[in-house]
């Protein structure tokens, strides 16, 4: 059925390997069944709408369309050449969900990574299970790491906000130009103009405007390379 999505020697086109993808990601869920989510991000559109297909969506309550998770927005950031897939880690949902979760990147036919392949399986169930054996057969041990939190990317941008002013240490209100450079780099650094709209939103959260904020960014990353 891939035929029509090769090139020339083999090799699929970026629309025969999403399909691909698709079909590959359509076997993990029913293998595993309605609580594990699956997800393709599609790097090359804006991180706002990155997923392309998604099955058993109501895990994390996202669908086709939603913006990046944290480690799409790491990878659009960093654009690291060669990142190491991120298996078997957990995250959290909004509602309160535990998912052990599995990140594959996936690379173009440059060696460029152009999409991911997200594996959320909903273990929350099982964690309780695991509870109630552990008070029977254990004795007190170290709690477990607090898992990653799935958000959407209007939260990730407020959180990263929040961040910034954690950084410099004081109020909007009693920052001073430099203050604020600090946390417009930080906010930089951190992929949070990435998000559309972000540059109004910061703007107008640190009481500047567009051409200030973006003035302080280059400001800063002058000052990096004189260093």
């Amino acid at each position: 059925m891939f035929e029509n999505h090769r090139e020339e020697g083999g090799q699929f086109t970026e629309s025969g390997k999403l399909e691909l993808l698709k079909q590959v990601a359509a076997g993990i869920a029913a293998q595993f069944g309605s609580g594990c989510e699956v997800v393709i991000h599609d790097l090359s559109r804006n991180p706002d709408h990155s997923i392309v297909a998604i099955i058993n969506g109501h895990v994390s309550g996202r669908k086709v369309g939603d913006g990046a998770s944290n480690v799409v927005m790491e990878q659009l950031q960093t654009n690291d050449p060669e990142p190491k897939d991120h298996l078997s880690y957990l995250m959290k949902t909004p509602d309160g969900k535990i998912l052990k979760s599995s990140t594959v990147y996936i690379r173009n036919g440059k060696g460029k990574v152009s999409a991911i392949l997200a594996i959320n399986y909903d273990i929350s169930a099982l964690l309780m299970v695991e509870s109630a054996l552990h008070e029977l057969v254990s004795t007190e041990g170290p709690q477990p790491q607090e898992p990653e939190r799935i958000v959407n990317i209007n939260d990730l941008l407020e959180d990263l906000i929040q961040q910034s002013v954690a950084l410099v240490g004081k109020p909007v209100a009693l920052m001073n130009k430099d203050d604020k450079v600090r946390a417009i780099q930080f906010l930089s650094q951190n992929g949070a103009f990435l998000v559309t709209k972000s540059g109004d939103k910061v703007a107008k959260y640190f009481g500047i405007s567009k051409y200030t904020l973006y003035s302080y960014i280059d400001t800063k990353l002058e000052e990096d390379k004189e260093l």
